[in-house]
């Protein structure tokens, strides 16, 4: 069983206390959809119908249709209950965006995440949606400490804020079954999305709060794949994303340069990557 205690005493080499504070001060707004991550919420309807089709592929489960990446989550609810039986774990999950919709679609979802204030946001909106989300204040390197592991770990946007990138990729390579399925969404690092994820995004078109992103926290795709390998994982396939400002809306794209989604299956055991310093 999870230890749902709070985040234990030891120092973490991929914990940011900046970045939590950050988060913990915008907590309230997860689910406001004209608040600070209005158009975060527009973005986590585009990667649900990648995660859901994805995993749907790897366990070779059956969809009525195919999501699309701008269907509302009333449209995705429509595929019923596709993921019963599949346990997920939701990495930096923030008030639960990713969380509650797979637990609704039928998956026995875990949500953890180091800010104590989305943690209760997140519990909070699971009850009041009567959805069954298990969320735990707690760190992925607990997680491997306790030994546990899931059919599906995701991990969306949250490696560019921490400390020890290579570790926590490595961290959530461990926590994936054998067969099981690693799904990692972040920034890469190039000029382009500087200026579009950074400068667009944060200070002209204000989508996002200022300060949001720190653009040498961003990760090339190889890097992310290199370090998810030396975890056992395999890709199996990515995706860009990319965004129209002038209708808002969110198509997949081979372009990588900016927003990218990489899977990967879990295929055995390495040797852990060691914490820095």
């Amino acid at each position: 069983m999870l230890d749902k205690s709070a985040l234990n005493g030891s120092v973490s080499q991929t914990l940011d206390p900046e970045e939590v504070a950050r988060f913990d001060s915008l907590a309230e707004q997860w689910w406001d959809p004209i608040g600070k991550y209005g158009q975060a919420i527009a973005f986590n309807h585009a990667r649900l119908a990648y995660f859901t089709s994805q995993i749907a592929e790897h366990f070779a489960l059956d969809l009525p249709f195919e999501p699309a990446p701008n269907d509302n989550l009333w449209r995705l609810y429509d595929l019923g209950k596709p993921l019963q039986g599949l346990s997920i774990l939701d990495v930096g999950c923030g008030g639960g965006l990713v969380s509650e919709p797979l637990a609704r679609l039928g998956a026995e979802v875990t949500g953890i995440d180091a800010s104590a204030m989305s943690i209760q946001v997140a519990t909070q909106h699971a009850q009041n949606t009567l959805t069954p989300v298990t969320y735990v204040h707690t760190l992925a390197e607990d997680l491997v400490a306790q030994q546990q592991q899931f059919d599906v770990v995701i991990n969306a946007e949250v490696v560019e804020h921490v400390q020890d990138q290579a570790l926590l990729i490595n961290q959530c390579a461990q926590l994936v079954k054998p067969g099981g399925m690693l799904i990692l969404a972040t920034l890469n690092r190039t000029v382009i999305s500087y200026v579009f994820a950074i400068v667009g995004a944060e200070y002209v078109m204000r989508y996002l709060p200022i300060g949001t992103h720190s653009w040498s926290k961003f990760v090339k795709p190889t890097e992310l794949s290199a370090w998810a390998k030396s975890g056992g994982c395999e890709l199996t396939s990515h995706t860009g994303m990319k965004f129209n400002p002038w209708n808002k809306r969110w198509r997949y794209t081979e372009n990588m340069a900016i927003n990218y989604v990489q899977c990967f299956a879990k295929t055995e055991a390495k040797t852990d990557v060691k914490a820095k310093g």
